[in-house]
């Protein structure tokens, strides 16, 4: 039995749409969205047990880990800082959810306040554009190049 010219043609028509919708789901499985977790992001069920005035430090250190950064300032000031990003193939990754827990202890060490802030209570900022001036003066590169000729004497005495 041979196969006819039609019958090939009949056979590629389908096999083509079929092996096209292929290469396309597996091209945007590949871009799919790559979710990423950074920094420490406590379980708020955890976050819910933390009494003021009960728990100490290292309360605090065994229930939610070590802190994220700790108050310059003051030691008396505990950041949990944690944010979920996105990102989808080579776009900017986009944040999704970010978190800081701030836990504030007293004189002697136990917990004395808790603050949670979410991506809601954050702020975008503009930074300022402006460049501070220096002082001296602005040297060509001839100048910089060619500048400590002549400044130094070549007898080598001290």
């Amino acid at each position: 039995m041979t196969v006819t010219k039609e019958q090939n043609l009949r056979r590629w028509r389908f096999a083509l749409p079929a092996a096209t919708v292929c290469a396309a789901c597996l091209a945007l499985t590949a871009c799919s969205n790559a979710v990423q977790v950074r920094g420490n992001m406590p379980d708020m069920e955890e976050v819910s047990e933390i009494e003021p005035g009960v728990h100490s430090r290292q309360d605090i250190v065994d229930m939610l880990g070590s802190p994220s950064t700790v108050s310059t300032f003051q030691d008396r000031k505990w950041y949990y800082i944690g944010q979920k990003t996105t990102e989808f193939a080579f776009m900017k990754p986009e944040v999704v959810d970010r978190s800081v827990l701030v836990v504030t202890f007293d004189e002697s060490g136990y917990v004395d306040q808790t603050a949670h802030y979410t991506l809601d209570d954050s702020n975008e900022i503009e930074p300022v554009a402006r460049t501070t001036p220096t002082e001296g003066r602005d040297l060509t590169l001839l100048q910089q190049l060619f500048g400590n000729l002549g400044r130094f004497g070549g007898t080598g005495s001290n």
